[in-house]
Formats: C-alpha cells, structure tokens, sequence
C-alpha cells in the first residue's frame, strides 16, 4: 500500500501516483521550495523597487539626479541586472532597460536603453 508523500494517507489509482490529491501535491512542493522562493521574491521585490525609482526620476531617457535622492526614495545599489562598460572607460549598471552612472560628487547620471 502506497501513501501520499505529504499527508501519508493511503493513495488510490494509478501506480506511480505520489499524492492523495492536488492539494497535498502543492502543501508539498510549496513546502520544499519555500526558502528558494523567499529568497527569490526578496531580491525581485529589490530589483523591481530599483526599478521604478529609476524609470520614475528618469522620464525623458536620460537625467541627472543625486545619490542622496536615489536613496531617500529607499533605492538599493548592491541590486542591478547588468553592468555596461564603455570604450571610454565608464561603468553603467542597469536595470533592465533602466540605467546609471556615477559621476563627481554624488552626481549621477540616468539613462534608458532602447529595446
């Protein structure tokens, strides 16, 4: 007699069948994904804030703004997806399409990639 991986009552029809029902199936897998999946919305919630606080200061695709107002709006820059570095020696980092530059005195410059 077969019983299912999660709640251990008897399983009925197929051979191969693992779980009782749907709901057991899902209690299952959400519990062993679950630290996987915290830490995976953290970061996303992280990289999606970043995110609208860029394309939100930079609305005509290229601007200026400060590193005091970027993290008064709670951005956080250990969170991008990309880094671009130019001939020219620059480093952008990106978000998405979203992207920045440091520049003298907490300066910085924002762009928008076209895709």
């Amino acid at each position: 007699m077969k019983k299912c991986l999660e709640c251990e009552e008897r399983i009925v029809g197929r051979e191969d069948k693992k779980f009782c029902s749907d709901g057991c199936r899902n209690a299952y897998n959400n519990k062993k994904n679950k630290d996987v999946t915290n830490l995976m919305r953290n970061i996303n919630n992280k990289l999606r804030r970043n995110y609208r606080i860029l394309a939100a200061l930079n609305t005509d695709g290229k601007s200026k703004t400060t590193r005091t107002k970027l993290l008064s709006k709670g951005f956080d820059f250990e969170f991008f997806t990309g880094i671009l570095n130019t001939k020219t020696g620059n480093t952008y980092y990106f978000l998405y399409n979203q992207g920045y530059m440091a520049l003298e005195n907490d300066y910085f410059v924002l762009v928008k990639k076209d895709l």
